[in-house]
């Protein structure tokens, strides 16, 4: 595994240690990036190294921390070829260990937490986190304490407390839930690992880039579709990119990187529309699509740049247009996805349909979730668009 050069403010560029636990630049806030010496690793690290090692995120060891990884077999999921479209991939990151690609940040997280010989971690989640969070911390060892939205998926609360997790249901958004974890981290002795508030989140997340990359035969698509909510996926991928040119194995063409929000909850789409360099909190947030319900990212300055760099663009998928989409992933393709990862489909139909993609490109569209996560919302989804049962009175034939 790699020796961690520095960590790296994404703001200032001040560079810091990484032999004690960091959370943010505490100069300006800047998020940190794990900085490694990819000059040196250059002649000996190469992709004909990479075929019959474990199918996990673990065989990149070389672009990972330097640490006994607390693994659950996180990662290297399938890129499956689309049934429908001819140029399309999806890549299913429901199949990772607690159903969702969080997997894999919390994996690189956790494994550090235990390498620092922290003891408590706190997080505030819109549920799949959390999930991942506590599996992790059960099998590392460490203490996880959990604040969601009380209205999170059933799974994700059943599934937090039976690893041990502390839960705690909060009445508010993931706003609310982080607000409680920052007022109560320094009494309690918890190390905050909030989404983008520690470096290593982003280094599990960006095996999606190296992997995506791999299964193409070492070829970059012409886009990719990514549901943001905090957006430590984008963030992690575009890392990848950097660094996979630094190591020779890519040229210098990146995808177009496309961000999809619920309409209900779109601060990045909203930003880019308005071309700013950074969100603005939505208020009153809602959809059925729970990871996607962040009001404010914390990195929306980072996803705001990827998207201008890549030439790439945010789009807002309403409610039911997302559902309509997991009823057809579900039905074409055999993929029984999540909310989040069926509004990748709303936006590769708007963007195909605008002219943003020809059918020609290849495109890679990331289902971040299993669908079996969501079932309760699922179903409460279905029942709202159903009609009225009609009844026969009088001869009239209508809706009572």
């Amino acid at each position: 595994m790699a020796r961690i050069s520095y960590l790296e403010c994404t703001r200032c560029g001040e560079h810091y240690s990484a032999e004690t636990p960091q959370t943010i630049c505490p100069k300006d806030g800047g998020i940190l990036y794990v900085r490694y010496d990819l000059a040196g690793l250059k002649p000996s690290f190469r992709p004909t190294m990479l075929p019959g090692r474990t199918a996990s995120m673990w065989r990149y060891a070389e672009v990972l921390p330097e640490a006994d990884p607390v693994s659950l077999g996180e990662g290297f999921t399938p890129l499956l070829h689309s049934r429908e479209y001819a140029n399309v991939y999806i890549k299913d990151e429901g199949l990772n260990p607690t159903g969702s690609f969080k997997a894999r940040g919390l994996s690189a997280a956790v494994t550090m937490c235990r390498a620092y010989g922290l003891k408590k971690v706190a997080i505030p989640s819109a549920g799949n986190a959390a999930s991942a969070l506590a599996a992790y911390s059960a099998a590392a060892g460490i203490e996880a304490h959990i604040f969601m939205p009380k209205d999170v998926p059933l799974a994700n609360r059943v599934e937090c407390e039976s690893y041990g997790a502390h839960v705690t249901l909060v009445d508010g958004l993931i706003s609310d839930c982080a607000r409680i974890v920052a007022e109560r981290k320094e009494q309690e002795g918890w190390f905050d690992i909030s989404t983008l508030k520690e470096p290593f989140r982003v280094e599990g997340k960006k095996t999606m880039a190296y992997e995506a990359v791999e299964q193409l035969g070492w070829q970059v698509p012409q886009g990719i579709i990514y549901p943001t909510g905090g957006g430590v996926g984008m963030i992690g991928m575009w890392k990848a990119f950097e660094e996979m040119e630094a190591l020779g194995w890519i040229g210098s063409a990146r995808p177009k990187m496309i961000s999809v929000q619920a309409s209900g909850c779109a601060p990045i789409a909203r930003a880019w529309d308005e071309g700013k360099a950074s969100s603005e909190f939505w208020q009153n947030a809602a959809t059925s699509a729970a990871g996607l319900r962040v009001p404010k990212p914390y990195g929306d300055y980072l996803v705001l740049d990827i998207l201008k760099k890549s030439g790439g663009t945010a789009v807002a998928a309403s409610d039911d247009e997302i559902m309509d989409a997991f009823l057809h992933w579900s039905r074409v393709e055999g993929v029984f996805a999540a909310p989040e990862g069926a509004a990748a489909l709303v936006a590769y139909r708007k963007l195909l349909a605008s002219g943003f993609f020809k059918a020609s490109d290849n495109v890679v569209l990331f289902n971040t979730g299993s669908g079996l996560k969501y079932l309760d919302v699922i179903e409460s989804r279905k029942k709202k668009s159903s009609p009225p049962a009609s009844r026969h009175i009088g001869g009239i034939i209508g809706p009572y």
